[in-house]
């Protein structure tokens, strides 16, 4: 019951708001293209329980909570044949109706990690610290680099910095690595690079991580409610900002330079769902803006079978000024079936990993 509460029931919550909201911008543009919705499922598998609507939409919950669907007329249907001759099919709409129809859904995820980021900044207020330098530890990146208390930061990597915990993400998906460091310190700018540290930490599963080290403390801290325009900018602010980290991540490891053991699957997902929600309920809120971000991003990767994938058919089909042909299109739909399964085993086996199923079996076999 206890692992009920904690972990299961959270994370249901957090998957489901999100990926009611993700289908539901699918379902709000469909509606207003004149394309008629089928079905709106929340989960795969067995209807659990449902409803249709007065314009035959069926609302349904199924057994297997793991996503969703938007199931339109004609979707998939080629144009000029069956359901796809019907003038409120998916397939009869023009091209930039079912653009916008298929972009509606990871936009939404977005949208909605900015409207609850800034409603938090507005209710409960931003946690903020200045990116002043207030400590330097001994024999840190820090000191070798020549950082003086009373620095303020204004950009590392490239990256704008306006707060402390900017400098920290920055710092630690990197370490090792030379970044360019520029400060204010006193009436000058100083440009400088600087090569951070890093050290390891094992998690409470005995799985060590290794995390860059900059060795410099920020303790100017405080939490400001904004007003509702400064709370919708710094809200799309940081959407751009978690955006851009999210993007560096995946491309890092696409180039080797990442490991893949960092992703993880539904189960790290669970586990952190439950450890954030254990803090408090703002906490657990950021979560859920931090992981709408994600969906959106995950959603937009050019894959066949993601949004991004059909987005991409549709780039295609406009630059040839007709669609990709059938066969184009199965082989394409083919290929990214494979990787999405590819990943779902890689991030299920790094999750058995993670929480050690995978030793305790070796202990039982040898």
């Amino acid at each position: 019951m206890s692992l009920l509460l904690d972990y299961v029931v959270p994370f249901l919550v957090l998957l489901g708001v999100l990926i009611s909201i993700h289908e539901f911008g699918h379902y709000w543009a469909a509606r207003r293209c004149g394309v008629r919705i089928l079905a709106f499922s929340i989960g795969f598998g067995p209807e659990l329980f449902g409803w249709t609507d007065r314009s035959g939409t069926r609302w349904r919950v199924a057994a297997v909570p793991l996503g969703g669907y938007v199931r339109m007329l004609g979707e998939g249907a080629e144009a000029g044949s069956g359901e796809g001759l019907q003038p409120d099919a998916f397939a009869s709409k023009a091209l930039p109706q079912r653009t916008l129809i298929v972009a509606a859904g990871p936009a939404a995820n977005f949208l909605f990690a900015i409207v609850l980021a800034a409603a938090l900044y507005m209710i409960h207020g931003q946690q903020y610290t200045p990116p002043v330098v207030t400590g330097i530890l001994e024999d840190s990146a820090a000191e070798a680099a020549g950082v003086l208390p009373g620095d303020r930061f204004v950009s590392l990597g490239g990256a704008t910095v306006s707060r402390f915990e900017d400098i920290q993400a920055l710092v630690g998906p990197n370490p090792g690595r030379t970044l360019d460091a520029v400060v204010e310190r006193g009436a000058a700018t100083l440009r400088f690079p600087v090569t951070l540290g890093s050290v390891e930490r094992t998690d409470g599963f005995g799985n060590v991580q290794r995390f860059g080290l900059l060795g410099i403390r920020g303790t100017e801290r405080e939490t400001v409610r904004r007003g509702p325009v400064r709370a919708l900018a710094e809200a799309v602010g940081h959407t751009w900002a978690v955006s851009g980290m999210i993007l560096g991540f995946i491309w890092e490891m696409l180039a080797g330079e990442r490991s893949t053991d960092e992703l993880g699957g539904v189960l790290r997902i669970g586990h952190i769902a439950g450890e954030v929600a254990k803090i408090d309920f703002r906490t657990y809120l950021d979560f859920m803006v931090l992981f709408s971000i994600n969906l959106g991003i995950i959603n937009l990767l050019p894959i066949p079978m993601l949004d991004g994938g059909h987005l991409a058919f549709y780039a295609v089909e406009a630059l040839r000024g007709r669609p990709l042909g059938a066969r184009a299109q199965e082989i394409g739909t083919r290929i990214g079936l494979a990787v999405v399964v590819g990943l779902m085993v890689l991030v299920t086996w790094n999750d058995l990993v993670y929480f050690r199923v995978v030793s305790f079996l070796e202990q039982l076999v040898g």
